[in-house]
């Protein structure tokens, strides 16, 4: 297949190439997270004044009209810089359910100041025993009157502590599936908070009987909806995927030919050679899924699913093994924190488990290629 970028793709592309380089060197990535999360920091503000909020989003709901291969342009250079900005967690998971659900009335109250950098959302669809199926849901919303009740608790919600709101998936007595938008300091809620193995806050929020307006019900089906965006961000972890393996090959590549070992370069020696071979296939290969993810998003459900579904479970596999030969490649100092390739090793073994490992997304393939 030929693929190629439209010029103003690679204009794109070339932008982000020169931020990423400009303002994230590994001593300002590591100020970034020092910080307390922050949904208005001067690098958020940034991507406002350069489009990138509006780009993945629908003109009728005020973005671009950015496609799947936009989206995997702006996630790759971020995945390549490990950008810390929850450019997926924060903008594009939750604001793509707004974009599909919401009226026009939640749309000016929580899309509209996202796309302009105003706030964050978070989306809190995972729970506990559920493993990775966003569809198996014990947290319940009952209507009360001119009010939802909602109970439960969700896990590993990405960008919780930043976020204005949170969506909240929920069962309902209908037996269908709910999306609610629960503000931060909504009574009854409450949250623990923590960072994943690769420095991404998250956290766990529990809900108390939390009452909300009527207003605040997106949707009271959301499945087929929720399943559309979670390909979205399937797909968009590829992309960030192949950036961060990129980094990882070209700093172990750098590093076997400045390291010396009986007075030459370990560069030289064949069996390391072989080695940087299969890191570099393996991030070809992955390459090529990313880019059938990124460019099934407009097909039928169960093709789109069928083919993203491969997509993460190979770039997963690739992943972990690209980190751990990047790690064994180093030595023991890829295992330090001064060693900046240890930062790409945290982030790609993390990717895999990020909206369903390896091991859930093949038993997708498989259930789907018996369906077919």
């Amino acid at each position: 297949m030929d693929f190629a970028l439209t010029d103003e793709q690679r204009m794109l592309e070339e932008t982000l190439t020169r931020l990423v380089a400009d303002q994230i060197s590994p001593e300002q990535r590591r100020t970034m997270l020092a910080a307390a999360p922050n949904g208005s920091s001067a690098l958020w503000r940034t991507f406002a004044e350069l489009g990138l909020l509006h780009m993945p989003f629908s003109e009728d709901v005020g973005g671009l009209g950015g496609d799947g291969t936009d989206l995997m342009i702006i996630m790759q250079a971020l995945g390549r810089g490990l950008v810390p900005e929850p450019y997926l967690a924060g903008l594009v998971l939750p604001g793509q359910l707004l974009a599909l659900t919401a009226n026009s009335e939640q749309q000016t109250r929580w899309l509209a100041p996202l796309l302009e950098g105003e706030h964050q959302l978070a989306l809190a669809w995972q729970e506990i025993g559920a493993r990775y199926d966003a569809f198996t849901v014990a947290t319940q919303a009952t209507q009360q009157g001119d009010q939802w009740q909602l109970n439960g608790k969700k896990h590993v919600v990405l960008n919780l502590e930043a976020a204005a709101a949170t969506l909240v998936s929920a069962q309902l007595a209908s037996g269908k599936l709910g999306l609610f938008i629960v503000p931060a300091d909504a009574p009854g809620t409450s949250t623990h908070l923590y960072r994943t193995i690769d420095d991404q806050p998250a956290g766990d929020l529990t809900l108390d009987s939390v009452t909300l307006p009527l207003t605040n019900c997106l949707s009271e089906d959301v499945s087929d909806v929720l399943a559309e965006v979670l390909a979205v961000g399937r797909a968009a972890l590829c992309a960030q995927a192949i950036g961060a393996m990129e980094e990882a090959c070209d700093q172990t590549l750098a590093y076997l030919k400045e390291r010396k070992q009986f007075g030459v370069p370990l560069s030289t020696f064949q069996a390391l050679q072989h080695r940087m071979v299969d890191m570099h296939l393996h991030l070809e290969q992955s390459r090529s899924m990313a880019i059938l993810a990124a460019t099934s998003l407009a097909l039928p459900a169960s093709e789109r699913d069928y083919k993203i579904a491969a997509a993460k479970a190979y770039c997963g596999e690739s992943a972990r093994f690209i980190a751990e030969q990047a790690i064994q490649l180093h030595g023991a100092m890829g295992m330090t924190e001064e060693c900046y390739v240890a930062s790409y090793a945290k982030h790609l073994v993390m990717f895999d488990h990020y909206l369903g490992d390896s091991d859930y997304h093949l038993e997708t393939v498989s259930e789907l290629l018996k369906v077919a």
